[in-house]
């Protein structure tokens, strides 16, 4: 991959493909809570290219933001896993994206 093929990823991540994820991460979050490592797994599942550095901070982000809680066990010790799950806010927040990715849908296709 040339420099400019890996500009225009990079500017696609960045512009288009950031608010797919976290779509992603709530989806997930809903099901159950997810920890970080297994997300990246299942963000590559789909084809994006995650990096840890970008999905931690994101993870955090959407933690400030409400829509999502996270807990560590405290009895798994100082590596223990942080575990993500979704709120009630970040659970409307799913919501009023399906609806809007619904409509979007219908009307480019």
């Amino acid at each position: 991959m040339n420099g400019d093929e890996r500009e225009e990823r990079k500017a696609l991540q960045r512009e288009i493909l950031l608010g797919f994820w976290k779509v992603h991460i709530l989806h997930h979050a809903v099901e159950g809570p997810v920890v970080g490592q297994w997300m990246l797994s299942e963000l590559r599942h789909h084809g994006y290219e995650v990096s840890p550095g970008t999905l931690y901070p994101l993870l955090h982000r959407l933690e400030r933001l409400g829509w999502l809680a996270s807990e560590v066990d405290p009895g798994g010790g100082p590596k223990a896993p942080r575990r993500f799950r979704t709120t009630p806010a970040g659970k409307a927040v799913l919501a009023k994206v399906r609806r809007q990715l619904h409509e979007l849908l219908e009307e480019i296709d």
